[in-house]
């Protein structure tokens, strides 16, 4: 057995194209990607925000006020326009034809004394479909005369300012939350960290599952292999083995590379707060999760090597294995869901009993009681799925369909 599982690592690390997969793909391609949308990201937001927006205003004469502030604003630009209030279909193709990003309506009833007109009502006309942060931009003026409006009402009637707030906010809760900074941030982002995880097991196991099995058959190497005097079970062991070895390894590179870059480009702050919420997790809780993913992965392994063995060609065993990618995620997003946790018949489901036990061990709050159902459940469906895949491979009308 430990002979075929040498055999297949020297061939795996002789192949540039696997290991490029394995080890290349992770370290620099996904911190890349990851990276590149979040710089991407913040450029877009950062233009929507800075961007010069033109705009026309209707009924001016009305607020003038609030038009002087607008017109003060840095960012924006006025569009003179002799369009009525009442003409809907013209101030819409105004949008539509991008001649101004937005046109702000304010009819004959505004009035800057709140206590003599009550609410004032003012439309906005945009195309909000894309980003364009037009109305979070309009707020901030708005809101600053709203306040300074709503202050010269409250002054006038002689509210004191304590009396105001209660006015304002007649009740307000004091929100003290007793969970720990673990906790909350091993609710927010515990349940991506499984996902990540299973998808790049998955992921890592499928090229050389696709190479051991079906990539054999093509090389004509199969039949070389079988009349070794290497019994057909050991041979499944061996190429098990190198499977798993490389979906755990592709899995940890990624975790590894992500982490570091995280690290390296993160500021001050965010090193902190990653040192602290890593510091908090302690060894027990690394081994446990690093434990529970061995039968995933021997879950993994033992389907991806049946599909391969399976499969006429290398072309054939890879659209087997690429809708199992969706199989595996419903149950993980199913444990990212609120409410599901890690109790009764869920602890029992496989995969996602594993997904929901790395979040709690992440928060700090698992049950450690559970891990029972836990490895029992996926360890009984790692060895029969392995069972399975030796008595497929020993059967001839399988291996030489």
């Amino acid at each position: 057995m430990w002979l075929v599982f040498q055999k297949e690592i020297k061939e795996l690390l002789r192949d540039r194209k696997t290991l490029f997969f394995m080890v290349a793909l992770p370290l620099l391609l996904f911190p890349l990607i990851f990276g590149g949308v979040a710089y991407f990201s913040g450029k877009a937001i950062e233009k929507a925000q800075t961007r010069v927006l033109t705009y026309a205003v209707i009924g001016d004469e009305y607020a003038p006020t609030l038009s002087a502030k607008i017109t003060a604003q840095d960012g924006l630009k006025r569009y003179v326009t002799k369009i009525q209030s009442d003409n809907v279909s013209a101030i819409t193709n105004l949008v539509k034809s991008e001649k101004v990003d937005f046109v702000l309506v304010i009819p004959n009833t505004f009035n800057d004394d709140i206590l003599k007109i009550g609410q004032n009502k003012l439309t906005l006309y945009l195309n909000d479909a894309g980003l364009n942060m037009v109305q979070r931009r309009l707020n901030k003026i708005i809101d600053n005369l709203a306040e300074s409006n709503r202050d010269k009402a409250f002054i006038s009637l002689g509210i004191a300012e304590e009396i105001q707030q209660g006015l304002l906010e007649p009740i307000v809760i004091d929100k003290i939350s007793t969970a720990d900074k673990r906790e909350d941030l091993g609710e927010k982002i515990g349940g991506l960290i499984p996902y990540m995880i299973f998808i790049l097991c998955l992921q890592g196991a499928m090229l050389p599952a696709t190479d051991i099995g079906a990539g054999e058959k093509e090389r004509g190497t199969l039949e070389t292999l079988l009349i070794s005097p290497i019994s057909r079970n050991q041979l499944v062991l061996g190429k098990f083995f190198t499977i798993a070895f490389a979906g755990v390894t592709s899995a940890m590179v990624t975790v590894g590379s992500l982490f570091v870059w995280g690290v390296l480009l993160s500021q001050g702050m965010a090193i902190e707060l990653i040192t602290e919420f890593m510091g908090a997790i302690s060894v027990l809780d690394f081994v446990l999760m690093f434990a529970m993913l061995i039968p995933v992965v021997a879950i993994f392994s033992a389907v991806l090597l049946s599909m391969s063995i399976y499969a006429k060609s290398f072309k054939e065993a890879q659209g087997y294995m690429t809708p199992l990618v969706f199989i595996v995620i419903i149950p993980v997003i199913l444990a990212m869901l609120p409410g599901i946790k890690l109790e009764g018949i869920y602890a029992w489901v496989p995969l996602m009993n594993v997904a929901l036990a790395i979040k709690e061990l992440i928060k700090g709050t698992m049950d450690y009681m559970a891990l029972i159902p836990i490895f029992l459940s996926t360890t009984a469906i790692a060895g029969l799925l392995l069972t399975f895949c030796i008595y497929w491979f020993n059967r001839e009308k399988v291996l030489f369909r």
